[in-house]
């Protein structure tokens, strides 16, 4: 006779706590070494970092213990491991520069970076604490939508707005220079899951099927062709192809988990492709781009000013003079490069650490994009699955934009590698983005009904679950549930 026993599943408190060390000895290790390879000596910085690294992932450590004991233990150290990679990069470049005569603009002050990693932490702090479970976000479905257009177009505004290096991604405050569409990417994620997990039955069950493709209704296709004109409104006034591609990408891929239908995917390629062709055919700014990345090597392109090719040949040429194991941490040239510390920084890594090197850094994003599909897969409401899968395919594709533009498999984007390079909007943004990733892996690992959470979100509507109409919610409808 077969016994059936309840197992209460570790929280891996302790696994994470472990991880932790290797993770922080990562980044002491390297300013080690830039400071031995540029000075001759220990850096008396070092300390400051180790102490700030470890508080980030100590802190992180117990606010977890304290509200999301089950959260997926990888996550943490990944984000710590990254940051302090970033941290001694953007280190080692600001101290080269500084023995310059002229210090060119797009220097950064490694302990702005820092003020910019303890602020995105705190704020990642803030949304595990504040947020006791991730379905209430359901509730501003139609409110995330109108908060990420306005973040989406306030660089446009008069006054605020800033335009840098030909891209009008960012406003000014101040002192300080913020890029809203990296929280606009976030806000999409919630209203994109919250749309489809309740509009799911009819994209998926409506159409006609022509030659093995289930094409949708012509009265369908509205929501795919409002995110459509986003992207290619960003690509026209904001003159980012980048950002233009991760809308339009996250879109896409949270509507074929929704539906499972690759015809939405084929339409999706077929109006991103023709959209950004038809704009790189009448925009001369981004037909330079295109130029730019199909003949990078040409004289006439690579002596272009402004708009030449120099800052991408020159990081193809850093990384083939990196080979295999790299020159090592502060022994090569990466300052050659504009904006080594930023745009070109996996450039500037993939030189000192080699091919080696900056594929386990690839292989570290890799974990952090399996762990976000794995906790997707886990969790038991509709509405969690789809903002965990939407929220793993933003940092997995972000990250084939930087590395696909560093080296010429896509143009050149001004989006940054997440928590690696310099620019706190990004950092900010992406430790939110870890913080739901773990707030959702707590509700999909936690055994039963966490104690305070209501069965259901308030404002849902009578006989709607926390997944909404069709959707499984409970353990046993897990299994059946497609999102």
């Amino acid at each position: 006779m077969a016994t059936v026993m309840q197992i209460t599943p570790r929280t891996g408190r302790w696994t994470e706590l472990a991880l932790l060390l290797p993770a922080v000895a990562i980044g002491v290790y390297g300013t080690w070494q830039v400071g031995l390879a540029l000075d001759g000596q220990v850096p008396d910085y070092l300390l400051t970092y180790a102490l700030l690294l470890a508080g980030l992932g100590l802190a992180g450590h117990l606010v977890l213990r304290w509200r999301a004991p089950y959260a997926d233990p990888v996550l943490l150290p990944v984000v710590v491991a990254l940051n302090g990679i970033g941290l001694t990069m953007i280190t080692r470049v600001h101290i080269t520069l500084n023995n310059r005569v002229n210090v060119p603009g797009w220097d950064v002050d490694p302990s702005r970076h820092m003020m910019w990693m303890v602020v995105g932490a705190v704020c990642g702090f803030a949304v595990l604490i504040l947020l006791r479970d991730h379905r209430t976000l359901r509730r501003y479905t139609w409110t995330s939508l109108v908060a990420g257009l306005v973040l989406l177009l306030l660089p446009l505004a008069p006054g605020i707005g800033r335009e840098i290096n030909g891209s009008r991604l960012w406003i000014g405050i101040g002192g300080f220079s913020f890029q809203p569409a990296e929280l606009a990417k976030i806000a999409f994620a919630i209203f994109f899951a919250g749309y489809l997990v309740t509009h799911r039955d009819t994209l998926t069950l409506a159409g006609k099927k022509v030659l093995g493709l289930t094409l949708p209704r012509m009265r369908d296709l509205g929501p795919i062709l409002l995110a459509w004109a986003l992207s290619i409104v960003v690509l026209l006034f904001q003159r980012e192809l980048g950002t233009s591609i991760l809308l339009f990408g996250l879109f896409i891929a949270m509507l074929y988990v929704a539906t499972e239908r690759l015809s939405w995917v084929i339409i999706g390629v077929l109006l991103s492709v023709g959209g950004v062709a038809l704009v790189a055919m009448n925009v001369g700014y981004v037909e330079a781009r295109f130029d730019v990345w199909l003949h990078a090597l040409d004289p006439e392109v690579y002596n272009r000013s402004p708009g030449g090719s120099g800052q991408i040949v020159s990081g193809l040429f850093g990384m083939a003079g990196g080979g295999l194991f790299g020159t090592g941490w502060g022994e090569g040239y990466p300052t050659l490069t504009y904006s080594a510390n930023a745009d070109m920084i996996v450039a500037s890594l993939a030189e000192e650490l080699g091919l080696t090197g900056i594929v386990a850094i690839l292989l570290l994003y890799l974990i952090m994009a399996q762990r976000g599909l794995r906790i997707a897969i886990g969790v038991r409401d509709g509405f969690g699955k789809l903002l965990a899968s939407g929220l793993a395919f933003v940092i997995a594709l972000q990250v084939f934009i930087v590395v696909g533009g560093v080296t010429r498999v896509i143009p050149l984007s001004g989006l940054t590698m997440p928590f690696l390079a310099a620019g706190g909007s990004s950092l900010l943004a992406n430790w939110v983005i870890v913080a739901l990733l773990m707030r959702i892996s707590d509700g999909a690992r936690r055994p039963g009904v966490p104690e305070g959470v209501p069965a259901t979100v308030p404002g849902a509507g009578p006989g709607q679950g926390v997944g909404g109409p069709g959707v499984a919610t409970g353990p046993r409808a897990a299994a059946g549930d497609r999102a």
